[in-house]
């Protein structure tokens, strides 16, 4: 698909994301899990994110190690919040968002901060704008890596988005 310019609003998001007191209270308002929890945002970009977990008493599991849903809100926010950014850069049309389906691999033990990365910001603006267009549903599946501070990969999660066009 053809790159468009980056949408006002979606612009508009992604100050609003970069303003950490601001968007850590959006996140005690409507993600309270994922603030207590301490997940954060690091970077949001037009075409990609990266989010952190800090390993800590509220994120662990009884095995000394970042409990793996916690891992999993880390990965999910960091492919969510680009898709958010584009869904309302499809205004004036209305578009629904929702994770369908999640598959994760686990290569090592989190026993620090996890980062999330996800750099396919592309392929949810691309199916965002046919769902806009078309008012067609439109499915995708993608990726965020989790490393912790020295680079080494802890986990991998395949995310499937589905976006739906609102009446």
């Amino acid at each position: 698909m053809e790159h468009t310019p980056f949408p006002p609003a979606a612009r508009a998001f992604m100050r609003f994301a970069g303003q950490p007191f601001r968007f850590s209270l959006y996140l005690f308002w409507k993600l309270p899990i994922a603030w207590l929890s301490g997940v954060r945002l690091k970077q949001l970009t037009e075409t990609g994110c990266v989010t952190v977990i800090p390993f800590r008493w509220l994120s662990q599991n009884p095995f000394r190690s970042t409990y793996f849903a916690c891992l999993g809100m880390a990965a999910e926010m960091s492919t969510g919040l680009p898709a958010m950014m584009y869904v309302r850069g499809a205004a004036p049309k209305r578009v629904s968002m929702l994770v369908t389906g999640m598959q994760a691999s686990f290569m090592k033990k989190a026993t620090g901060n996890t980062w999330f990365t996800f750099e396919e910001g592309n392929i949810l603006r691309d199916a965002i704008a046919r769902t806009a267009a078309s008012g067609e549903p439109e499915t995708v599946t993608v990726n965020s890596i989790g490393r912790s501070h020295d680079g080494t990969v802890i986990a991998s999660f395949a995310i499937t988005w589905s976006f739906r066009g609102k009446a």
